[in-house]
């Protein structure tokens, strides 16, 4: 491993700098919107300027740890945070995480027939899970809201949690801020999910977020905040273990800094004007494109490792085309996001207009 290690950083140089801010920006918008994190667009993202993809996930479990620490006060300050649900969960994802980690390991010494490094085993397994795992909960959240729409309903589907229910796996826990009883094992079981897949692509919002959801029945808003409270005590413990490997590249963790913190205002503030319908389906939509970006690319990753005889000359073609879905699918989300919070900001400028002219004739 030592051996690789030179190779793995990326030359930073201004268009790639601007565009990992660019990555943290958008990021930003759709973590504080849907909780996420925004690892799902900022990972293959980086993975797509050329970094390797251990430590694109490194590097953004790492500004994981800040941004959601901005993210959580701004989400408590709304009443969106059960901590308590929080910290029952963080147990097992710290050893989902550790776990990750030493999987990460083995994936980045593993050498390709061209004589490859271990960097493409790890992204095609990145990329992999990406698809399998991100393509579920979006055709999943997508059906449930045709399904909801049909029937009238505008929340999301409860027949997990009501299964879950009738089962009565003791001990029972309360969570106050999101009104729910949760079995304790349940809990557990989603924790170590979510810290493996955070430590493996940097994603644990996307098991953690529909896991309140779906399994717990906490309301979406609730469940956004929590994650993101959950989140920050990941990114710290994902960050200390992949620092240990060398494998943080902290450029790219402040260049999404500069970004994120902005962008994450923007979506914790759409949370509380756009109706929950439009949330899961910009969340279902942007995700069905970062997953067709991560397919597109797996070809390469296939040919650096042997197991494809295609043209090497057409890899520029199709990191071309990964990135372009990819950037494609965070621009319109954050477009979609910011029309939907400007839309809300200049009602309320007008309804605060319209009343303080109707008490002007009172006060003379």
């Amino acid at each position: 491993m030592p051996g690789f290690l030179g190779e793995m950083f990326v030359q930073m140089t201004l268009p790639i700098a601007l565009q990992i801010v660019l990555l943290g920006f958008i990021g930003g918008i759709l973590s504080g919107f849907i909780g996420s994190g925004g690892a799902f667009f900022m990972t293959p993202g980086m993975m797509n300027l050329g970094i390797m993809g251990p430590v694109a996930v490194a590097s953004n479990i790492t500004h994981k740890f800040g941004k959601a620490m901005v993210g959580s006060k701004k989400h408590g300050e709304l009443g969106n945070v059960d901590k308590k649900l929080a910290f029952f969960m963080l147990f097992t994802a710290f050893v989902g995480i550790r776990l990750a980690v030493e999987v990460m390991k083995a994936l980045f010494n593993v050498q390709g027939s061209h004589g490859e490094g271990g960097g493409a085993a790890a992204d095609l397994y990145i990329s992999i899970i990406f698809a399998v795992i991100l393509l579920l909960v979006a055709v999943s959240m997508l059906a449930d809201l045709i399904k909801s729409k049909s029937s009238e309903e505008t929340g999301p589907s409860t027949k997990i949690v009501e299964f879950i229910s009738r089962l009565k796996l003791h001990p029972l826990i309360y969570f106050p801020v999101a009104d729910v009883y949760v079995s304790l094992w349940v809990i557990l079981i989603c924790g170590l999910a979510t810290g493996y897949l955070a430590g493996t692509i940097g994603v644990g919002g996307f098991i953690g977020v529909p896991a309140m959801i779906y399994v717990f029945g906490v309301p979406a808003a609730v469940a956004a905040g929590s994650e993101l409270y959950l989140a920050m005590f990941m990114g710290a413990w994902g960050a200390l273990n992949y620092a240990f490997e060398g494998m943080v590249d902290i450029r790219c963790t402040l260049l999404l800094y500069g970004g994120s913190l902005l962008g994450i205002y923007i979506g914790a503030y759409g949370t509380k004007v756009v109706k929950e319908a439009v949330i899961r389906l910009t969340t279902g939509v942007i995700i069905l494109l970062c997953v067709l970006s991560r397919i597109v690319a797996i070809p390469v990753y296939l040919q650096k490792l042997g197991f494809s005889n295609m043209d090497p000359s057409y890899n520029d073609y199709f990191n071309l085309a990964s990135k372009s879905l990819l950037f494609v699918s965070g621009i319109s989300g954050a477009v979609i996001i910011m029309f939907f919070v400007q839309k809300a900001y200049f009602q309320r400028r007008k309804l605060e207009t319209s009343l303080s002219l109707a008490e002007t004739p009172s006060s003379t």
